[in-house]
């Protein structure tokens, strides 16, 4: 080992010291959740109880679990929206005790406006601790590869997207912690911040290759591994100008970027001459410039999720990776992180119970008008349970909408792994489309387009070269195939206008453009009935599903052709 490299090895166990304590105690903690819980929900209550949301609720005189969930009901985004609407125009004390909001993180919505979750210091500190445990463990499990202290690729979103009327930021929390990261910890990210302010598509992958080809890579992190399939492909289509951009310190003036992140940009740009010449040897004597080409497997991790509907883009990895090891970054999103992965090799992760109040609702019980309610420490391994978080910045059993299952125990605390979006999701990507989005979409091409629909359903399809949604109609309502044609695409369209997220799958590239898949006359009818019978009900309050979910639905139908 080189001096320089054990100095900064020993100047990484200095820094995560204090993490390394911190992640003891939180172990301690996880023997008793129930009463770790408690007294967290006794804080939440109390420092916020003077809030107009704590008014409203009788905060100060809820005194236990059951006085609180009598007087607090699960909900979804819009029962909050009303509070963090007053929060965005400067009256904090609406939802917050702390009146300072560092930003709102955005995230797509159920409905067609976007959430705006506020971060606080309390939000950033709880972010913050998740990932340095997560991380401490993570590096534990790879001290044979010798990642500590050296670079790592992550791309993050534009951390200022626009303003609040009173003057709060409004963007990508990944951007913002990017942005406002310790020095000595900003200089191991390869990719500079600004670089998520990039709206192309081509054009960020591009400048976040431009900035790590030249160093010695350790880690590889995205959310949705979908990401880094699509920075591997774009390595190998763009080589020669990414080689040549290397080897002369430069950056295609041809990309669409802004003049003011250019200018951003140029004074980290650097020349390597050396490793340009390694990267173009490759190239040639490979016919092609992957990742594992670049940034040896024996040498890198990967980071990204691997549950859920991950499994298609976890399977594409070795093809442009090799097979370095994957760590589940655990269940975090916009409204906060949920779990903390302790154990390699396994999307589960076990509850922060020190950031965020649990509860849980049975999967069958979730549209029960009195579903039965569990805390963290009542769960029972193997069973799914959609949770509920309460969290120190302004959300009380918060109805995301996660659908989770236990597969164990870090000592009695559930480890939970996260399964999907429920019913009323579809998520290929990272698009999070509801139901809603569609419905709303139909109805508004269908007053644009006379396109005849009998019945119909919209599901994801996976396809390995570039998945996509399909609208899943009935033969005879095919027949004039340009008009068909026509509502496809103004029916796409629309979907990304509901859905932002979706706009920005299909820009991107990793959605596909919607499709028709015909079936047969009468196969709605005949699959409603099938459906009702073996989930019991009435058929008058029977309602057919707009949207399904199930990545493996196309499979389950006699779909005759496609139409893109």
């Amino acid at each position: 080992m080189s001096l320089k490299r054990f100095l900064l090895v020993r100047l990484g166990r200095l820094l995560t010291y204090p993490v390394r304590r911190q992640l003891r105690r939180f172990e301690r903690d996880c023997q008793n959740p129930e009463a770790t819980q408690g007294l967290l929900l006794d804080q939440i209550l109390t420092i916020q109880r003077d809030t107009q949301f704590g008014r409203d609720h009788k905060f100060a005189s809820a005194n236990t679990v059951a006085e609180y969930r009598n007087t607090v009901p699960i909900a979804p985004y819009e029962y909050v929206a009303p509070y963090i609407e007053k929060v965005q125009n400067g009256d904090t004390r609406a939802l917050l005790a702390n009146p300072r909001v560092l930003m709102f993180a955005l995230t797509s919505g159920t409905t067609a406006s976007r959430k705006l979750i506020p971060v606080t210091d309390s939000y950033l500190a709880a972010y913050r601790r998740g990932w340095n445990m997560w991380g401490v463990k993570m590096y534990r499990d790879n001290r044979g590869r010798r990642i500590a202290m050296r670079p790592i690729v992550q791309l993050g979103g534009d951390p200022e997207e626009f303003r609040t009327p009173a003057g709060i930021p409004c963007g990508n929390l990944s951007g913002y912690t990017a942005m406002v990261q310790k020095r000595i910890i900003k200089r191991m990210y390869c990719v500079p911040y600004v670089t998520g302010k990039i709206k192309d598509a081509k054009a960020r992958y591009y400048v976040a290759l431009r900035f790590s080809i030249g160093r010695n890579v350790s880690q590889l992190m995205a959310a949705n591994p979908s990401t880094l399939i699509q920075l591997a492909r774009t390595l190998d289509a763009e080589k020669e100008h990414l080689v040549r951009d290397l080897r002369d310190g430069t950056l295609r003036a041809d990309l669409d970027i802004a003049p003011e992140i250019r200018a951003h940009l140029a004074p980290l740009l650097k020349k390597d001459v050396e490793r340009a010449s390694q990267l173009d040897i490759l190239a040639a004597i490979n016919g092609r410039l992957y990742p594992m080409d670049v940034w040896p497997t024996e040498g890198t991790v990967i980071n990204c999720w691997t549950g859920g509907s991950m499994g298609p883009y976890l399977r594409q990895l070795p093809q442009y990776f090799g097979e370095p090891p994957i760590h589940d970054l655990g269940l975090l999103a916009s409204e906060g992180r949920f779990t903390i992965p302790l154990r390699g090799g396994t999307s589960s992760g076990v509850l922060d119970i020190w950031s965020h109040y649990f509860e849980f609702v049975p999967e069958g019980e979730i549209d029960s008008p009195k579903p039965t309610v569990l805390g963290a420490h009542e769960l029972l391994e193997g069973k799914s349970y959609y949770i509920l978080p309460t969290t120190t910045y302004g959300l009380y059993r918060y109805h995301i909408s996660d659908l989770v299952r236990v597969t164990g125990f870090f000592g009695r605390t559930p480890e939970v792994e996260f399964l999907g979006k429920g019913h009323r999701f579809a998520n290929l990507t990272g698009e999070k489309l509801s139901e809603y989005h569609v419905t709303k979409a139909m109805d508004a091409v269908a007053r644009r387009v006379p396109q005849p629909i009998t019945a119909y359903s919209v599901a994801p399809v996976w396809d390995d070269k570039q998945p996509y949604y399909a609208l899943f109609i009935e033969a005879p309502d095919a027949t004039d195939e340009p008009r068909l044609k026509l509502f496809l695409k103004e029916f796409d369209a629309q979907l990304g206008t509901e859905n932002v997220e979706y706009a920005a799958k299909r820009e991107s590239g990793r959605l596909g453009p919607l499709r028709a898949a015909l079936i047969p006359a009468g196969a709605w009818a005949a699959w409603d009935r099938a459906r009702l019978a073996n989930t019991g009900g009435s058929p008058e309050q029977y309602k057919h599903p707009c949207l399904i979910g199930d990545i493996k639905f196309r499979d389950t139908m006699s779909v005759t052709r496609e139409v893109a």
